[in-house]
């Protein structure tokens, strides 16, 4: 399996990359969200890569952060998700925004995304549900405090859903305590 590409970057035409190796050229499919964070023709490049064989093709698929590869990862076991739609939806919204419409179950925000009809974005909610922000290490709707952390994990082993927890964290200050955050919360959320 090819886990890592580092080499010169030579062509660049949307979705695909082409990456010269010590004279192998690479030809690579990459979501938006890399493309656009490509450096210019001529200069290094490392992707990390997922490698697929089908009967009749080869196929590379290049990603700039390991997030994006382990959502990809994710999307792609999803019964009728193939990589051309997961790189899709990588495309359309970064990982942090995909791991956060999960979380608080939001179809219609996956919906947007070309390609994904509303059977699809259903399954992808369904199945992917508690899994994608843990895989990639991504806390969905959170800007990284740990005090917010805190106080959504403290709902959830409350028992209540990824969901209400995280609308319960929207409404709390941002520099709120944990203690404090979680009497907040569990009062919001008894209305």
């Amino acid at each position: 399996m090819i886990g890592k590409l580092t080499g010169t970057l030579c062509d660049k035409n949307p979705p695909d990359v082409v990456v010269d190796c010590h004279g192998v050229g690479y030809e690579v499919s990459v979501p938006m969200s890399t493309f656009y964070n490509l450096p210019n023709l001529g200069e290094k490049v490392t992707l990390l890569t997922h490698f697929v064989v089908r009967e009749d093709a080869q196929l590379l698929y290049g990603f700039a952060t390991a997030p994006e590869r382990a959502a990809f990862r994710e999307l792609i076991k999803i019964t009728g998700v193939g990589p051309r739609m997961a790189l899709s939806l990588l495309s359309g919204m970064s990982v942090g925004e995909l791991a956060q419409a999960i979380t608080t179950q939001e179809a219609g925000r996956l919906v947007k995304v070309p390609g994904i009809g509303k059977k699809t974005a259903e399954r992808l909610l369904l199945e992917l549900k508690g899994k994608l922000g843990a895989d990639i290490g991504v806390t969905p709707a959170l800007s990284g405090d740990a005090n917010q952390l805190d106080i959504l994990q403290a709902l959830i082993a409350l028992g209540y859903s990824d969901k209400e927890a995280a609308l319960a964290l929207k409404a709390l200050p941002k520099d709120v305590g944990v203690s404090e955050g979680i009497k907040l919360a569990l009062r919001a959320l008894a209305r």
